[in-house]
């Protein structure tokens, strides 16, 4: 079993940063993913940014290509979000998200990959 706990969000201007970050129980796995997604009211889950513990080459939506940094601490199970250049369309809960305890080599943008996932986060941006 895994224990994601997300933290970080909030309200913020267009134009404006935030930092999320989420915490995992256990201890990392070579292959294991780390994931971001988020959905917006009415609208469908939707990946975000991924990365593997062992791997420092991350995988962006092409939304936040540019504008958002995924990136993870080993040693403390956490994983990063840095979101930078906000925009109205980016409010939406956050949710940390895993594949499990072990090695994936499936694709990181398939929502079904992920079998863990956090409470989530609510970002909001205002315009």
């Amino acid at each position: 079993q895994v224990q994601l706990v997300e933290s970080g969000g909030g309200l913020v201007q267009t134009g404006g940063s935030l930092r999320l970050s989420c915490e995992a129980s256990g201890r990392a796995f070579r292959g294991q993913v780390m994931g971001w997604l988020r959905q917006a009211p009415g609208k469908e889950r939707e990946f975000v940014a991924a990365i593997t513990w062992d791997d420092i080459l991350p995988y962006y939506a092409d939304s936040v290509k540019g504008r958002f940094t995924i990136s993870r601490d080993k040693a403390q199970m956490t994983v990063y979000l840095q979101m930078n250049d906000l925009k109205p369309e980016d409010s939406a809960i956050y949710y940390c998200a895993t594949n499990g305890p072990q090695y994936y080599s499936g694709t990181v943008y398939d929502l079904a990959a992920y079998k863990y996932w956090g409470q989530g986060t609510q970002v909001t941006v205002s315009s």
